[in-house]
Order: structure tokens, then C-alpha cells, then sequence
């Protein structure tokens, strides 16, 4: 007896370990198989590295990328409208939920295309809706259902994939309430800040004022009387200002803790300085949707990103435009250098950086002096002498040092200059610079846009907003319109991927659109606005501009 206990002992201890293993390796299983169905899912990879293989009408064969069903389904899962067909939503708890007679008996947040009027998937009939194209009852599915050749490891990966698209618990959203943040960096200007907040805290508590007390959901009696609004719970907005401090490689630390004391559904406008991408890359490992800040200088390959949105390229997209002009320009001697000034520590470095080998790739001799921070006025002419006829100069710089430019431009040398930096059409610039300089203005000019930014600036006037920085005011007004009026349209189904695909559908109906003639975000557009002009000042005083051509999409 006393030598069998030490061998029970040993057994348990054996059995508690094969346990623990066994539950470790089905977890490691079960994400190696949830990792497998999202490559199938949003890149048409399968689990061997190979491309997806499908057909349509049984003659059109379709491959990888092109085929992914996130073309079709979207990240979220729950579908998407093409012309007058709706795609369904594929995310679990649609695909599995019993049959009703009708949506009003269905549980569960509403989404264009979800459907009562079928019997409920199995894993059985959904294999058979994938590579054959016949729905739970066995009839034939839309044209626009491809047909799918993928083995059953594979399959079973993809259907794991799709039961994990349920979002029941969503960060940031309760019963009453929906949590948003705004995030300001250390460096981003304090009167700007200050305008951009105004707004926001009074459209925050405008739209409270103006909603429902939070009720329980709405449920409508009668075979006729279904409607979206049945789902509908009136929530109170909360709106978190999240303000950074300290240098970058402490942000994400700051934001990390952040969101953990605070969960929220989304970031909403924002302001940066110099570099927002640390705050860009929190947002994107996170999952969590940021709506147009307000940034000069956003990361150069966020169209590669999902989650943040923006209004403009910026000092990118006039980078651009700069390099169009400067190329292409007709009657004058062929640049052959050309020289960018701007302050160490701002948003011209980045314009700068992108500017360069757009010039060099067509053999144009590329030279930078940087101002340091405490350099004076007279430092700013200091940097523009010493140039020749075939040079141009590019001036990444703000109004104080735009005015400290002094009386006499280079002779006969191209000047161009940011207009997002410089302050657009009232940038100090002297007067004997006018008939030479050529700005960047990637807005639409000032008397095109009156009507759509009088809009948002009678709202100002109306609620005692003082008027502090134009377009930071007003996009950030555009901004908080756009999440209201998605909201609207998302009824009750609060999904962080499925907000920002609908601001994709959204911000392309905005008739009211502030600084920008149009606002468009194609699958994979993560940037509303695409174009810009070359403008100079029309006289040697004033704020009129006039266009050197017409809206360019560089």
C-alpha cells in the first residue's frame, strides 16, 4: 500500500499532463486551422501556399486574390451591395440561424441581404454551397457564387474561419452607451487642437440632445410591420480624448494602456504633427477603425492598410503634384536641380522625402537644406542663395517663415511651395514671390468649395464655435457627419470592420463635402480625395488664386 501511492500520484500527474497537452495542441490546432480559412478567406490562398482555384458559369476560371471571397463578403463577413443585388452575409450566426417566417422573428442585428426565408446551413450544406453553388435547400445559388475547388482540410479551415466571424461582444459598445476616441499627439498645434475639439464636443453632445432616451429594442407586431428600426437601441455617444505625450517610441505603451482603460468602438477625426504613423499602427494591430484625422503627413503605404481612413494624402499627395508641375512645366529652361527647404522636425520632411525620387527617376539632380528649429528668419534667405537658372526651389514651410522670405526671389528660378503648410490662399507670401511661385493646393479652390464649407462654418455660428483653423474645422465636422450617418444605416450591427466598409459606401453619397470637390473610396482606397491644382496668387496682394489647370489625379 505505502509503494502505491507515489505510483497514483505519478498516474494523475501523468494524466493532468496528457490533458494539458491535448488542450494545448487542440488550441494550437484550432488557430493553425483559423489562420489557414482567413488566408483562403481574405487572399485566396489555400493551406498548401497555392492559389484558390474557381470557375463561374462553368466556363470563367478565377484564381487567388481575385477570387477571395473578402472581394465579395467583405472583411466583416456580413455582405455588401453590388448594383441591386445584395451579397448575404456568410458570418456564422447568419449562416446557422434557424429558419423564420419572416425577419421581425429573427434575433439578430440587422444587415442588408440576411435572409429568414431558408432553412439554417450545416457544415454539411455549407461545403456544398462552396464548391457547388446550391444553397442549405439545394437550390441554385447566384451567377455571381462562384464554385469553388478546395479539399476537405481546407474546407473544414474555412468553415472555422467563418463561425469566428461573430462579433456578439464589441469593444466600446454597452447597452446605452457607444465609446469613441480622439487622438492628439505632443507636437500637434494647440490652436488647431482647440478648434478641433470645439467641434467635436459639441457635436457629441448636440447628437445626445437630440436622440431617444436608450430604449430596449423596438419590436413591431404584424406580418407587415418589420422594419430595420426594430433593432434599433438609442445609445449615447462618449467621446475619450486620448492626448499623447513624450517621445514616439512611448505612444504605443500610452495608447495600449489607453484602450484598456477605455475600450472604445472607434477613433474618431484626430490631430497629429509631425509623424502619425506609430498612432496608424497601433490602430492596425488593434483592429480598431480611426475616420480621418487631421494629418499632414499620413503613412505612405496605408492603401495597403484596413482600419484608418483619411481624407487626403497630404504633403504626399502635393509631393505629387509639385513633381507633375515641376516635370512637365512648358517655356522656361529645363530643371535640372531643384532644392527643398524646410525645418528639421516637421511635416515638410515627409513631402521632401516623397518629392525626391519622383525627380530623380527623370534625371532631376535632388538637394536639401534643412533648417534647424532655431533657425531665425534671416537663416530662412540664407538657405535660398547661391542658385542658377536651371534650379527650383520647393518650400516645405509655415507662415512665419513663408513671411520672413524677404523682398527679392531668386532670379529667374521656378519656386513652388505646400499650401497645406503655408496656410493656402492666405499664406504670407511677399509680394514680389507671387509672380513666381507655384503652390500646391490639394483642395478644391475657394470659390468652388463656398457652398459646401458654409454649410459646416453656419453650424459654427450658430453654436458660438469660434473660427480657429478653416479646414481643420470643418473636415473634422465632415468626419463626425460621416460616422452619424453610418451609424444610421449600420442600425444595431456594431462591428469595427463593418463600420469602416460602410464609410466606404457612405463617404461617395456625401453631397455636403467641405474642402473636397468629391470623396470617393474604391476597394483598397484608404485616401477619400485623390487630386489637387498648381494655383498661384493672382495679384501681389490679396487671397485670390488661379488655377494652372484643372483638377489632377497625379
Amino acid at each position: 500500500m505505502t509503494r502505491a501511492r507515489p505510483l497514483a500520484t505519478f498516474a494523475l500527474a501523468a494524466c493532468v499532463m496528457l490533458t494539458v497537452l491535448s488542450a494545448a495542441a487542440g488550441a494550437a490546432t484550432g488557430a493553425a486551422s483559423s489562420n489557414v480559412g482567413e488566408a483562403i478567406y481574405r487572399r485566396g490562398v489555400l493551406g498548401s501556399g497555392k492559389p484558390i482555384e474557381a470557375s463561374r458559369d462553368g466556363v470563367t476560371r478565377l484564381q487567388g486574390a481575385a477570387v477571395a471571397c473578402v472581394n465579395c463578403h467583405r472583411r466583416s463577413g456580413l455582405g455588401a451591395k453590388e448594383g441591386r443585388s445584395f451579397i448575404p452575409p456568410i458570418a456564422g450566426r447568419y449562416l446557422f440561424h434557424p429558419q423564420t417566417a419572416g425577419p421581425q422573428e429573427m434575433d439578430l442585428p440587422y444587415v442588408e441581404g440576411m435572409r429568414a426565408d431558408r432553412d439554417p446551413y450545416t457544415d454539411e450544406t455549407l461545403r456544398r454551397a462552396i464548391r457547388d453553388g446550391l444553397d442549405s435547400q439545394g437550390r441554385p445559388m447566384s451567377y455571381l457564387m462562384p464554385r469553388f475547388a478546395i479539399n476537405d482540410t481546407d474546407m473544414a479551415a474555412l468553415v472555422v474561419y467563418l463561425k469566428s466571424l461573430d462579433r456578439r461582444m464589441v469593444p466600446g459598445v454597452t447597452d446605452t452607451e457607444l465609446h469613441f476616441a480622439t487622438i492628439i499627439t505632443p507636437d500637434a498645434d494647440p490652436v488647431k487642437r482647440r478648434g478641433m475639439l470645439d467641434v467635436m464636443e459639441r457635436f457629441f453632445a448636440d447628437r445626445n440632445a437630440t436622440q431617444r432616451v436608450p430604449t430596449p429594442r423596438l419590436l413591431s407586431s404584424g406580418k407587415n410591420a418589420y422594419s430595420k428600426t426594430m433593432f434599433k437601441v438609442y445609445r449615447r455617444w462618449e467621446l475619450h480624448v486620448w492626448e499623447l505625450s513624450g517621445p514616439e517610441s512611448t505612444w504605443q505603451a500610452q495608447l495600449e494602456s489607453k484602450l484598456a482603460a477605455q475600450p472604445v468602438f472607434a477613433v474618431i477625426s484626430g490631430l497629429g504633427g509631425k509623424n502619425w504613423a506609430p498612432v496608424h499602427a497601433f490602430c492596425e494591430r488593434e483592429a480598431l477603425p480611426c475616420l480621418f484625422p487631421n494629418v499632414e503627413a499620413p503613412p505612405a503605404d496605408a492603401d495597403r492598410n484596413f482600419y484608418s481612413l483619411y481624407f487626403s494624402r497630404g504633403v504626399l499627395l502635393e509631393a505629387e503634384l509639385i513633381a507633375k508641375g515641376i516635370l512637365d512645366a512648358k517655356g522656361g529652361p529645363t530643371v535640372k536641380r531643384v532644392v527643398q527647404v524646410y525645418r528639421s522636425g516637421d511635416s515638410g520632411g515627409a513631402g521632401a522625402e516623397a518629392l525626391a525620387p519622383l525627380l530623380r527617376r527623370r534625371n532631376v539632380s535632388v538637394s536639401s537644406r534643412v533648417l534647424a528649429r532655431d533657425t531665425t528668419g534671416e537663416g530662412v534667405a540664407k538657405a535660398l542663395r547661391d542658385l542658377s537658372a536651371t534650379d527650383a526651389v520647393v518650400l516645405w514651410l509655415r507662415p512665419a517663415d513663408l513671411a520672413a522670405l524677404g523682398d527679392a526671389p531668386p532670379a529667374r528660378v521656378a519656386v513652388y511651395m505646400s499650401g497645406l503648410m503655408g496656410g493656402l490662399e492666405r499664406a504670407p507670401l511677399p509680394p514680389n514671390w507671387r509672380g513666381q511661385t507655384h503652390m500646391a493646393y490639394p483642395v478644391d479652390l475657394s470659390e468652388r468649395r463656398r457652398v459646401r464649407v458654409d454649410y459646416a462654418l453656419g453650424w459654427f455660428r450658430i453654436r458660438h464655435i469660434p473660427l480657429v483653423a478653416d479646414q481643420v474645422q470643418a473636415d473634422t465636422y465632415l468626419a463626425c457627419g460621416l460616422l452619424a450617418e453610418t451609424l444610421k444605416h449600420m442600425v444595431d450591427t456594431f462591428v469595427r470592420e463593418y463600420l469602416v466598409e460602410r464609410v466606404e459606401g457612405m463617404v461617395e453619397h456625401r453631397v455636403v463635402t467641405g474642402y473636397y470637390p468629391r470623396l470617393t473610396l474604391g476597394s483598397g482606397q484608404r485616401f477619400a480625395s485623390k487630386g489637387g491644382y498648381l494655383v498661384h496668387f493672382s495679384e501681389s496682394a490679396g487671397t485670390r488664386l488661379v488655377a494652372e489647370g484643372e483638377w489632377t489625379v497625379p
